[in-house]
């Protein structure tokens, strides 16, 4: 174990004069306490370590140990329903409100083992030999990079989840143990037999997300947005609703208060597709803005890899990280203590490939036990004043394919969620457009669409809506709504229903909080219906206020709160009134048709 002295301290950066050798990225024991650190830099007889813990009391003269290998965390089944904080040493059950320093795993926890080899297979790296009954069941699996005949293997049981259940000989003659738990280096990803496109979507049972900007199981996806504009709201919901097997949920240098609520949401809530406890699918990575700074950069570290771990089990797991602006600061923090030059905010120069190396993780895969497996990371930031060129955004922007950009002014309207559609994209559309166009093509009732790809063509229609909305509201504010032509007016005035019947969702109602795909296809398709019908209307010579106060337009906008899932007949009821009372309209004054004539 080699050895060096404290020379100089500054925050959570020390410099240390080494007695022995050391490497770039091993993790350090630092004091008497043995806080966790690890080395950043070396020169010559000197490194650099930077501290995930509060160096106050360290001084000069202090010793310092190596470990001799990476920050490295302890991977396994306990890990389900757990509340770890960034260096992912539990914070459940502690008797203290303090936590010990040092690189504490979690302790040991009891599991029903079931092997699935016998002795004489040779098993690969990835290879799968035994599976365990915990919270759901899990797999047991050799470590990536080590491979072997197995010598023997532990009968069905129960077993503590560090106790050696299988033994491997490799080919040099070494033995290696396993267990149902593997150590992993939080800065290395774990590898995959090879990477597969994407197909089908993350749903996440929010309307404008899953059909206007869907993000791609094994995508990634980038929620900005200014103070108060509901990102960790949203991200609370998507923990709730997301149709991902396992929920890895990051608070990154957010509020205490914020992390306590939603720890205390968390704990009372069922899965609505299980009807079990939501926390046995979900891990809780906790690293507050009172923790120490440098924690925030190892925390993201920490939650990637344990999201890898369950996506090589064969598993969908998506990772929400909360906020990787707070990621960033402590970034800038450590350069600015290291003395290196800062670049654009005060940011370190290589802000823009640690994000590329974080988002680069995601990925669906096939597994090395061949399984297929995938890891969507949806991060949110938190840009001073929302301004979205700063570089945390600008740099994520060239990494993500779903762009979720939350609005202040439509917050501050109590429009939730609060995505900007104009502002928003998603770059999975395509990959995901046949798995939507097999949903709408497997819905009953009204298809008057033409051939092709239903969902395809009426999200484009909305987008476009919503884009001449934007453009109407513009001249509106100059000329007066009045002065606008019918067929204008009309615009606003569908843009205005789908904004309250689609882009709307209410938190609170039990029908709206989670909307399925099935029910959100009925819902395009009735909108897009609404639209022929309305459009075809003014062309008769009915006026946009005469369309407006038809009793149709209510239940239409309150379709999402009303109708629950899976009520396709309701969908189909509402349709024939809107094709009664539109198609009834009679045609206009002389002035009015003229006008819709010209327009």
């Amino acid at each position: 174990m080699s050895r060096a002295t404290i020379e100089s301290i500054a925050g959570p950066v020390l410099r240390a004069r080494c007695a022995g050798a050391f490497a770039v990225g091993e993790a350090v024991a630092v004091g008497a306490a043995g806080l966790l650190g690890e080395v950043v830099r070396l020169d010559g007889e000197l490194l650099v370590a930077q501290v995930y813990e509060d160096t106050s009391g360290l001084k000069p003269g202090d010793a310092l140990a190596g470990s001799g290998g990476p920050l490295s965390v302890r991977l396994g089944p306990g890990l389900l329903g757990g509340i770890f904080d960034g260096l992912l040493r539990p914070l459940a059950g502690l008797d203290t409100p303090f936590i010990a320093p040092g690189l504490r795993p979690a302790p040991a926890r009891r599991f029903a083992f079931t092997p699935a080899v016998a002795p004489g297979q040779r098993l690969a790296g990835g290879a799968i030999f035994g599976f365990v009954a915990a919270a759901r069941r899990l797999c047991c699996l050799v470590p990536p990079g080590l491979a072997g005949e197995v010598i023997d293997i532990a009968a069905a049981g129960d077993y503590a989840d560090d106790a050696p259940l299988c033994r491997l000989r490799d080919a040099q003659g070494g033995e290696h143990a396993l267990s149902m738990c593997q150590q992993w280096p939080v800065r290395q990803p774990r590898p995959a037999a090879r990477r597969l496109p994407t197909e089908a979507p993350l749903l996440t049972g929010q309307r404008v997300l899953d059909t206007l900007f869907p993000v791609a199981l094994g995508g990634k996806a980038a929620i900005p947005g200014g103070f108060g504009t509901g990102k960790t709201v949203l991200l609370e919901a998507l923990v709730k609703a997301c149709s991902a097997d396992i929920i890895v949920y990051l608070g990154c240098g957010e509020r205490g208060n914020e992390m306590a609520g939603a720890l205390e949401e968390m704990a009372a809530l069922v899965d609505a597709k299980s009807g079990r406890p939501m926390a046995e699918r979900t891990v809780i990575v906790a690293n507050t803005s009172n923790m120490p700074v440098a924690a925030r950069e190892a925390s993201i570290y920490c939650a990637a890899t344990i999201a890898e771990f369950f996506r090589d089990q064969g598993l969908d797991v998506a990772l929400m990280a909360d906020s990787t602006s707070r990621w960033a600061e402590a970034l800038r923090e450590v350069s600015g203590r290291l003395g290196e030059l800062p670049g654009e905010g005060g940011y370190p120069a290589y802000l823009g490939s640690r994000l590329a190396e974080f988002y680069e993780r995601a990925a669906r895969v096939e597994t090395l036990a061949g399984e297929t497996g995938s890891l969507t990371l949806l991060g949110s930031i938190s840009p001073q004043a929302g301004d979205f060129s700063e570089p945390v955004t600008a740099h994520t922007t060239r990494y993500v394919r779903s762009f979720w950009a939350l609005d202040a002014k439509r917050a501050q309207a109590r429009f939730y969620p609060a995505i900007h559609p104009l502002q928003s994209y998603s770059e999975d559309a395509l990959a995901v457009a046949g798995w939507w166009g097999a949903v709408h093509a497997a819905l009953p009732g009204e298809a008057s669409a033409p051939a092709g790809n239903d969902w395809e063509r009426l999200r484009r229609r909305v987008l476009s809506l919503l884009d001449e909305e934007a453009r109407l509201q513009r001249m509106a504010r100059i000329v007066g709504k009045d002065a606008l032509q019918p067929r204008q007016r009309l615009t606003l005035l569908c843009a205005e229903v789908v904004g309250e019947g689609f882009l709307r969702q209410s938190a609170f109602s039990p029908n709206d909080r989670v909307c399925g795909p099935a029910r959100q296809a009925l819902m395009l398709r009735t909108l897009g219906r609404f639209l022929d019908l309305a459009e075809a209307a003014v062309a008769r010579g009915a006026s946009p206020e005469e369309v407006a106060a038809l009793p149709v337009l209510r239940p239409l906008q309150r379709m999402g709160e009303e109708i629950a899932e899976g009520d396709a007949a309701a969908f189909t009821a509402l349709v024939a009134a809107l094709a009664e009372q539109l198609g009834g309209l009679a045609a206009g004054g002389a002035k009015e048709g003229g006008d819709a004539a010209a327009a």
